[in-house]
């Protein structure tokens, strides 16, 4: 009773029953087919591959909203995520073909230090002009947005590069879950999520952000040099930007200046859904995650449901003005009882 009380406490409750429910609500109208090897009736939705898949579609953007979510703890905001994710596929593609003797381990290994490290040098690029020009970073990541994914176009010359099959390999690793089974963009998922809440919850430099956005003029009275906290941020989101291109590009076989386009949208959503608050100084890395597979669970829906799938962005669109308002309800709500009490 004691755990129950506290899962049911915790914040990450409401949307844990949320996707409860949904996940309840597709079993029941996805209908079941017969498997044609063991003969058993299997749910549409309900089995462990469509599960799985679910779990990896949001794999790739939550992986992203986690360092996402940290930028908007801080008070700030990413619109570049997406072409961050670009290119650093792009910059991992024409190293491999640059290099065709790398293979197995080594192709790995490289490949996720160049994804990794074009991310943190974008990141870098952002925290930099947003504290250097004194910017909003809506604007400064706008701007850079555009600017990534043009030096992902041009480099690349707008062609699909082909990734080694070693990636594949590694991005599909069954870990003896048996055909058809890739758990490792999911396990991957679980563990930048963990990491996250740990940086967020049990750091001193998470306290500092939360600090930062819930109120910079305290924080720069108390003596926190909000400038490296601000470009410490968006090391953070750049640098999960490059392993989801890693994971993304090894997992689909191959990478072009075109891959994440409007994943913007779905990472930021994510966040939002998740609770993380526009303003600054409340949000979770484990929520952000939930959010983005709640989001992949409306996806899902459409597609169970049989609905024209042209309105998955007004429905994810909604999603963000519902969570937002609701957000607003409740802090409002709060600062009243508050002056109640007071």
């Amino acid at each position: 009773m004691t755990l129950l009380r506290r899962l049911l406490r915790s914040e990450q409750a409401g949307l844990l029953l949320i996707i409860l429910l949904m996940v309840v609500g597709l079993t029941l109208a996805a209908g079941a087919h017969v498997d044609p090897i063991s003969d058993r009736s299997v749910n549409n939705f309900f089995n462990s591959y469509t599960l799985i898949q679910t779990a990896t579609d949001a794999s790739f953007f939550a992986i992203m909203a986690v360092g996402a979510t940290i930028v908007i703890i801080s008070g700030g905001i990413d619109l570049s995520v997406g072409s961050v994710y670009a290119l650093a596929g792009v910059s991992m593609g024409l190293l491999l073909r640059a290099h065709p003797g790398l293979g197995g381990g080594a192709a790995v290994l490289a490949s996720l230090l160049v994804s990794a490290g074009v991310g943190l040098a974008a990141g870098a690029l952002n925290g930099a002009l947003v504290v250097g020009l004194r910017v909003h970073p809506f604007v400064i990541t706008l701007g850079t947005m555009w600017i990534l994914r043009g030096i992902a176009f041009v480099t690349s010359k707008a062609e699909s590069i082909l990734l080694p099959e070693a990636l594949t390999r590694f991005a599909k690793a069954p870990l003896g879950l048996g055909a058809a089974l890739y758990p490792v963009p999911m396990l991957a998922m679980v563990a930048v999520a963990v990491l996250g809440s740990v940086y967020l919850g049990r750091t001193v430099m998470g306290r500092h952000v939360y600090a930062v956005g819930g109120n910079p003029e305290a924080s720069r009275f108390a003596g926190l040099r909000l400038g490296r906290i601000q470009i410490g941020v968006y090391l953070l989101a750049g640098l999960t930007a490059g392993v989801a291109a890693f994971l993304g590009g090894g997992f689909y076989g191959s990478v072009s200046c075109g891959d994440a386009t409007g994943y913007e949208l779905y990472v930021i959503a994510s966040a939002v859904v998740g609770g993380a608050r526009l303003s600054g100084g409340r949000g979770s890395a484990v929520n952000a995650m939930l959010g983005a597979v709640l989001i992949v669970l409306i996806r899902q829906s459409i597609r169970t449901l049989h609905l024209d799938q042209n309105y998955e962005w007004i429905i994810i669109g909604s999603a963000i003005v519902v969570a937002v308002v609701l957000d607003q309800a409740s802090a409002r709500f709060a600062a009243r009882r508050l002056s109640d009490r007071r």
